[in-house]
């Protein structure tokens, strides 16, 4: 995967990221057209390729706005599709919806990996990190195409590319709160409540990473790493279910 990616990069070095046919690529995949694609270049533009180049905004304000929107119509959908749900239902299944997984296998879907702006080193080796760049460059263009396009078009193309994928796969039915199952097995078995402990931190400022440790007790089982506290606790928590079911099966 990673020789492909570095071999990407180098493709897209020369500047060529949003030429007049990856600029069609993008109208096609968003249905509007481009006349000026500055802000779709701020959306696709990572951090770590803001140093010693022409590249001075980084997609970090638009990730937020799109994060936004994203949660609004999926909100929606959901809201519309699952008429006799309450709001602990839907809230549980949107998570599902937004997060670094169903983001990033939605960027892969999209190629999107042809078009951000990212630096060699964190493309050209075995980045753990690669999931939430895309992920986070989803959100952010999420956000240009509400900006440039409006809501209806940023709708549509959520729709196409996020919600009916997830929906058609059964996204939904999925419990991904890893967290929430390994403190209803605890209980069930009457074991104290499991706690979580950043046991170690790493990288950079904007390339932070923690490694989350979950214990009952005294005992750890299981850690988990990632860009955040909560996803390296959601991580955590699913390799101490798993341990949990070996020990149960032994």
């Amino acid at each position: 995967m990673f020789k492909f990616i570095s071999h990407i990069f180098e493709k897209f070095r020369s500047g060529k990221v949003l030429s007049r046919k990856n600029i069609e690529k993008l109208e096609e995949l968003i249905d509007h057209k481009i006349s000026d694609p500055q802000i779709f270049i701020e959306a696709l533009t990572h951090r770590s390729y803001l140093d010693n180049r022409k590249f001075k905004v980084s997609n970090e304000r638009l990730e937020f706005l799109g994060d936004a929107v994203l949660g609004f119509i999926v909100a929606e959908g959901l809201y519309q599709i699952f008429t006799d749900k309450d709001e602990g239902y839907l809230t549980k299944i949107r998570s599902n919806f937004v997060n670094r997984n169903s983001l990033y296998d939605a960027a892969v879907r999209i190629d999107l990996i042809h078009f951000v702006f990212v630096s060699k080193e964190l493309m050209a080796v075995e980045n753990l990190g690669i999931k939430t760049i895309l992920a986070d460059a989803l959100e952010a263009l999420l956000g240009a195409i509400y900006l440039y396009c409006g809501l209806d078009t940023c709708r549509n193309f959520i729709l196409k590319y996020i919600f009916n994928p997830n929906i058609k796969m059964g996204i939904h039915l999925i419990d991904e709160n890893y967290k929430s199952q390994l403190l209803e097995y605890a209980q069930s078995i009457k074991l104290e409540i499991p706690k979580y402990f950043v046991i170690y931190e790493e990288g950079p400022e904007h390339e932070r990473y923690f490694t989350v440790e979950v214990r009952i007790g005294q005992q750890s089982l299981g850690e988990g790493k990632a860009r955040n506290k909560k996803s390296a606790e959601q991580d955590a928590a699913k390799a101490a279910l798993q341990n949990l079911s070996v020990l149960k099966k032994s």
